[in-house]
């Protein structure tokens, strides 16, 4: 039956509108973090369920854009539930540390901040299905249930205690928060919060472990993919292994001072990383990509690395052994480390597109021994056939053409 031209459209949960409903709110929560802040007299990374602010932002973004353009696929709304959650929990942090430690309950809707600070676990949850289901929202195989099934059920297990002990101790007017709003009665290992203690110790390494596997898998099935598949599964798979460094280094390196301070704050954008590979490898923009970003990051994390390990041993030699001044052996380094920077540059960025990038390697290898073949050549028949030649070998071509003064070879 042909639908009457001009009736009402149904409108769908899963809709880009409701996606434009859920990031707005999303954002003003984020926004309102500002002044519960000030109202518990913390900073913002001080919540209990606190992650960095770009990690929870980027999450956020992603999974928005994601929802709004593939409406029917499950991931860009676990995102931007992950973001929803992790915020409530943030922002309820806050006003649990103003209301119960700060105002001994005098606020008003302090129960409803204790129910929602939990909210960080639900977030986690969802970060680990998001891996899980990459890139369409499908299990890749039905064995995979028997992979998901315990997770979801230990997480739920998990949730159903951190939320069952939050309303017990708001029932028995025995509600106690941390420096960061966490409530205690979560972090008891005895009493009645004994069996969620054990549960908190079992789910996180199950999480860890099935997270390892599905990485696993999706790195075996890259051996087996092509095209476009192959390619989301890249950006995937980057995404991760520069997320887990960049937590790594953030985590080994904080509370540092000086250059590693820095280092360390600079780390936290590696966090960003798994969201933004998620996203760019669900919505398929600039696919190809992938190749060159893993040989430039590979690069110049190398070549950094090298330059500070050169920079750190010419200032011990000359203070240590030849012992100049701090001064001069500073200066001295600098200038030998920037000396060295553009043909270590190119020397190491054509070892990693041998290993990482070897379309654009071989590419480069075919122009570089046609332009050597120029500087001979003198019959133009030759340099024709050989310029076809090499545009055919080095970007494969559907058509070839050549234009000399004006007339087609």
């Amino acid at each position: 039956m042909t639908a009457v031209s001009g009736s009402p459209r149904r409108w769908r949960l899963a809709s880009p509108v409701t996606a434009l409903i859920v990031g707005g709110f999303v954002l003003a929560v984020m926004v309102a973090q500002i002044p519960l802040a000030g109202l518990a007299h913390q900073g913002l990374g001080a919540s209990g369920g606190s992650l960095p602010i770009p990690f929870t932002a980027a999450y956020g973004v992603v999974g928005l854009v994601v929802a709004v353009r593939r409406p029917a696929n499950p991931l860009g709304w676990l995102l931007l539930g992950t973001a929803a959650f992790i915020t409530l929990s943030e922002a309820a942090s806050f006003y649990t540390v103003a209301d119960y430690r700060l105002h001994h309950g005098g606020l008003p809707l302090g129960w409803l901040a204790v129910l929602l600070q939990p909210g960080w676990a639900p977030g986690i949850v969802l970060i680990g299905l998001v891996v899980l289901l990459f890139p369409d929202g499908h299990l890749p195989s039905p064995r995979w249930r028997w992979v998901i099934a315990p997770y979801l059920l230990l997480g739920a297990a998990w949730l159903g205690g951190a939320y069952l002990l939050s309303a017990a101790a708001l029932a028995g007017h025995h509600v106690q928060v941390d420096s960061g709003g966490n409530l205690l009665a979560l972090d008891q290992s005895t009493g009645q919060a004994a069996w969620w203690d054990r549960l908190d110790s079992l789910f996180f390494p199950v999480q860890l472990i099935t997270v390892l596997i599905a990485l696993a898998s999706q790195a075996i099935s890259l051996r087996r993919a092509t095209g476009e598949r192959r390619q989301q599964l890249k950006w995937l798979l980057a995404g991760a292994a520069v997320c887990v460094v960049g937590g790594a280094l953030t985590a080994l390196l904080n509370g540092s001072h000086g250059v590693l301070a820095v280092i360390g704050a600079l780390a936290v954008l590696g966090l960003l990383a798994l969201p933004v590979g998620i996203g760019v490898g669900i919505l398929k923009y600039r696919l190809l990509d992938i190749d060159r970003i893993i040989s430039r990051t590979l690069a110049y994390a190398l070549l950094t690395g090298l330059l500070v390990g050169v920079y750190a041993g010419l200032v011990l030699l000359a203070t240590g052994v030849l012992g100049l001044r701090s001064t001069w052996a500073v200066a001295a380094s600098t200038l030998a480390a920037a000396a060295l920077f553009s043909p270590l540059r190119k020397r190491v960025q054509r070892v990693v597109d041998r290993r990482f990038n070897r379309a654009r390697f071989d590419a480069d290898q075919i122009v570089t021994a046609f332009a050597a073949r120029l500087k001979e050549a003198v019959d133009l028949d030759p340099v024709h056939d050989d310029l076809v030649g090499t545009v055919s070998g080095a970007l494969e071509p559907a058509h070839v053409s050549v234009w000399i003064n004006g007339g087609r070879a």
